[in-house]
């Protein structure tokens, strides 16, 4: 099966006041593929993943040269709701940030505001992006108790079915598994495979070990410069630059 460009970047730049964070980056994204985007501290890759969803609009003094397109069209367009560009781009963060209500209340949130009222529809909801996110076993006895009750891993999930209940398209993630143990990051990991018939995902990787794992294809960023992008085979067996495979094999990061 042909891929589908789903985004195509083209000659990003990207600044805060006189500082460039990303310079000159062209990479094309795919439809329902893993994106692995990993690198050391500073690269621009968090400020890479802001821009899909223009979440650095939110930053005083930020600006962006070059070309967002999803599906053809430009994000940077003025006839774009940049609301409905985050509720198809949804980002999940480092830290999980339950809001301060019940498990069943996080997920419904997002539905509620988008004008869902029947119980019966949010309720099929909240079921169906529990279990997207593999939690659903673990609440469904549960709904009503507090989301701060749920374990760090627990809450991660939470946070990806929380997004996932705005029915996006992209799925961002930005080191979701870098605070968890072992077994909580083998249940992201294993959902997010999963989730990808349904979605395309760009994730910022806690580990080199993660990309090899759960990508499609993965981008190497230095210092905000694309390196390297290709397969995850082609790179991490043969990767055509020394940075990328001085990085790969721990000599520096």
């Amino acid at each position: 099966m042909a891929e589908t460009t789903k985004i195509a970047i083209r000659n990003l730049n990207c600044f805060f006041d006189k500082k460039q964070v990303i310079y000159d980056l062209s990479l094309d994204i795919a439809a329902n593929e893993i994106l692995s985007v990993f690198g050391p501290a500073n690269s621009g890759i968090t400020t890479l993943l802001r821009t899909l969803n223009r979440l650095n609009d939110l930053t005083p003094n930020s600006r962006v040269d070059g070309e967002v397109l999803w599906d053809g069209g430009s994000i940077f367009d003025p006839g774009v709701s940049v609301t409905e560009l985050r509720r198809k781009a949804g980002m999940v963060f480092d830290v999980p940030v339950s809001l301060p209500v019940s498990i069943f209340d996080n997920i419904a949130y997002g539905p509620r505001l988008g004008g869902i009222k029947s119980k019966r529809d949010l309720a099929e909801i909240v079921e169906q992006s529990l279990r997207m996110a593999a939690l659903w076993d673990d609440v469904k006895d549960r709904l009503k108790a507090p989301a701060a009750s749920l374990s760090g891993g627990q809450q991660q999930r939470l946070c990806i079915a929380r997004v996932l209940a705005l029915k996006p398209e992209l799925i961002l993630l930005d080191r979701p598994c870098s605070g968890l143990d072992p077994i909580s990051t083998a249940k992201i990991e294993e959902s997010l495979v999963e989730l990808k018939e349904r979605f395309t995902i760009v994730i910022a990787p806690h580990t080199v070990q993660q990309a090899g794992r759960i990508s499609d294809r993965v981008a190497f960023m230095l210092m905000g410069r694309l390196i390297e992008e290709g397969k995850k085979h082609d790179v991490f067996s043969n990767p055509k630059d020394q940075r990328t495979s001085d990085y790969i094999t721990g000599r520096f990061g």
